[in-house]
């Protein structure tokens, strides 16, 4: 007989490990946007009211990679809606300049930490973890990485839906201005149609000049 490991359901199992009263706080914490060619890399930063946040709701949170785009934008406005006492979050995004300066892998440790010190004040206590997608920790402590995270965690999904929702934002914005890149089409990643505006008109300012594909086109 062969056995097949189960692949494990998002919950709150990894937070309530951390928990040692039901009041403690957990947070979860996810980037977006590492691998676009042009804009920023954002994270966002949440936490969820275990007890009373809504099962409808909670039932729709995933790895916003498995979620389409008017769906993320559906939960986000319902995230949006529900009080402190339920759900909180902040997002914290880094341009393409900084990225060019410090590395791709750095910018994304910096925006988790930038998200999680907005969201820091706002809490009532002092967080007991942070759960990080990913195996690299930002300077947060304390805090923990999950591989997979977003797929096995509620409050690092949320954060993943949090920081892609924010990032596509913020590409559709920089695409008002360049409609021939259709940003709000390839979100920055290096589509067909991508390289072939890059080849035609050239790289933009908002474009990450030390990535590969876009440095071939620096005039």
């Amino acid at each position: 007989m062969v056995r097949i490991n189960k692949i494990p359901s998002i919950s709150f199992d990894i937070e309530k490990s951390f928990m040692k009263d039901s009041c403690d706080i957990v947070l979860g914490v996810d980037e977006a946007g590492r691998g676009c060619l042009v804009g920023p890399v954002v994270a966002g930063c949440c936490w969820i009211n275990q007890k009373k946040f809504p099962p409808t709701l909670l039932c729709k949170i995933n790895d916003s990679k498995k979620i389409s785009e008017k769906k993320r934008e559906e939960i986000f406005c319902e995230f949006c809606s529900l009080p402190d006492d339920i759900f909180m979050f902040e997002y914290d995004a880094v341009p393409a300049g900084v990225i060019d300066e410090i590395n791709i892998l750095q910018a994304s440790l910096l925006a988790m930490k930038n998200a999680y010190q907005k969201l820091l004040p706002r809490l009532k206590n002092k967080p007991v973890i942070t759960l990080v997608d990913g195996n690299k920790a930002p300077v947060i402590n304390p805090c923990h990485t999950v591989v997979s995270g977003d797929a096995k965690s509620y409050s690092i999904a949320a954060a993943s839906i949090v920081a892609k929702v924010m990032k596509d934002r913020l590409l559709n914005e920089i695409g008002k201005n360049f409609p021939e890149y259709e940003f709000d089409k390839n979100k920055g990643y290096g589509t067909k149609s991508h390289m072939m505006a890059l080849e035609k008109y050239g790289v933009t300012k908002y474009h990450r000049m030390t990535y590969a594909p876009v440095k071939k086109y620096i005039k």
